[in-house]
C-alpha cells in the first residue's frame, strides 16, 4: 500500500449525541493506520463547539462555515483537510480498527476515487420486527441489495465513505440543495456528488467494501414507524432534485433495478416466512416494503410535479 495521509471528517450538530461523538472520535484514535488529521465539524452551535474543543484536543474543531445542514459541515471539513484521502464518519457511528488501513488499500488503484463499506445498524432497544432489511437506507444503514462482496457501485452511503481530495478540487463539493438539516430526513448528497464525480472524471471507479464496517448506533426515534414514513417521503423528494440535476438516467438507474427486483424478492420472502413461521412480524415487513416503495414514490412524485425545493449548483471548487 503506498504512503498517503488521510484525513477523518465527523459532522456534528447537537449535545444530544455527546456521548456518540466520544465514540465516534475514540474509534478513529484506535485505528490500526493512524489518521493523519482528524477534523470535527461542528454545525452552527456554539455551546457544542466550546464543550469539543475542551474535549477532544486530538482533533481539529471547526465551526461549519456554510449554511446549516451536513452538507455544508462536509464542505467545511474538505476545505480544512490537506490529506490525500478524505474519509467521513457519521457522530453517531464507530469505525472498526482496520477501517482505514482496509480503506487506503484500494487506493493503490488509481482508477478509483472513492471508497465505501458497510454501516450496520445498531438498534438500541432491538429492530423493530416490522423493519425491512431492504429499508435499513432509511436508517442511514446498508441495506439487502446492495453488493455482498466488493465491487463497482453508483454511490456510497454516507456514514462510511471516503474520496480523494483531489475529487473536490475537480468537481465541487455537496451540494446545498440536498442533505439533512438538524433532525430534517432528507439525504441524497452524496449520491448526486458520486454521480457527478464519475461524470466529471471519465474512467474513474467507485468501489463498495463491505469488509469495510462501521457500527450506526440509531436513536430510539428512527424505530418509529412515523419516522420510516417521513423518510421515505423525503427520500423520493431528494431522488426528484437529485434527477433534476444529474438527470433521470443518471439519478434513477439503481433504484430501478432496485424497485423491480429487491423489493418484490423481499415481499415474497416475508410472505413466505409467515406461513412458514406462523408469525405476523414477516407480514408487517412485507407490508412496511409496499408502504416504503409507495411513500418514496409519492415523495418523488411531488418533488418533480411541483419542484418544491429551488436548485443550487455547488460551487465549484473546493481548494
Amino acid at each position: 500500500m503506498a504512503d498517503r495521509s488521510v484525513a477523518v471528517v465527523i459532522c456534528a450538530y447537537t449535545m444530544d449525541r455527546l456521548a456518540d461523538i466520544e465514540r465516534a472520535v475514540e474509534s478513529v484514535r484506535e485505528q490500526r493506520h493512524a489518521a493523519d488529521e482528524l477534523i470535527l465539524v461542528i454545525d452552527h452551535n456554539d455551546e457544542l463547539a466550546a464543550l469539543a474543543r475542551e474535549r477532544f484536543h486530538d482533533a481539529r474543531v471547526v465551526v461549519n462555515a456554510e449554511a446549516r445542514g451536513l452538507s455544508g459541515g462536509r464542505n467545511t471539513g474538505i476545505a480544512n483537510a490537506a490529506s490525500d484521502v478524505v474519509a467521513f464518519l457519521d457522530d453517531d457511528a464507530q469505525a472498526g480498527t482496520d477501517w482505514l488501513e482496509a480503506m487506503l488499500a484500494w487506493y493503490d488503484d488509481p482508477t478509483i476515487i472513492a471508497v465505501g463499506g458497510t454501516s450496520e445498524p445498531v438498534w438500541r432497544n432491538g429492530r423493530p420486527g416490522w423493519f425491512p432489511d431492504e429499508f435499513d437506507w432509511v436508517v442511514g444503514c446498508t441495506y439487502r441489495g446492495l453488493p455482498t462482496a466488493a465491487a463497482d457501485v453508483r454511490n456510497l452511503i454516507g456514514s462510511n465513505m471516503s474520496f480523494r481530495r483531489e475529487v473536490f478540487a475537480r468537481v465541487g463539493g455537496f451540494d446545498h440543495a440536498i442533505g439533512r438539516v438538524g433532525t430534517r430526513p432528507v439525504g441524497c448528497e452524496e449520491t448526486e456528488l458520486c454521480i457527478r464525480a464519475v461524470r466529471l472524471m471519465p474512467g474513474s471507479r467507485i468501489v463498495f467494501d463491505p469488509a469495510l464496517r462501521v457500527s450506526h448506533y440509531l436513536p430510539d426515534g428512527r424505530a418509529k414507524w412515523s419516522y420510516f414514513r417521513a423518510r421515505c417521503y423525503a427520500e423520493g423528494l431528494s431522488k426528484a432534485i437529485v434527477a433534476e440535476l444529474v438527470g433521470a438516467d443518471r439519478g434513477l438507474a439503481s433504484e430501478r433495478s432496485y424497485a423491480t427486483r429487491t423489493l418484490p424478492a423481499g415481499v415474497v420472502m416475508g410472505i413466505g416466512d409467515a406461513i412458514r413461521q406462523r408469525r405476523l412480524a414477516p407480514l408487517g415487513r412485507a407490508g412496511a416494503i409496499v408502504a416504503g416503495l409507495g411513500l418514496t414514490g409519492a415523495g418523488f412524485a411531488v418533488g418533480t410535479t411541483r419542484r418544491l425545493w429551488r436548485v443550487e449548483r455547488p460551487r465549484d471548487r473546493i481548494s
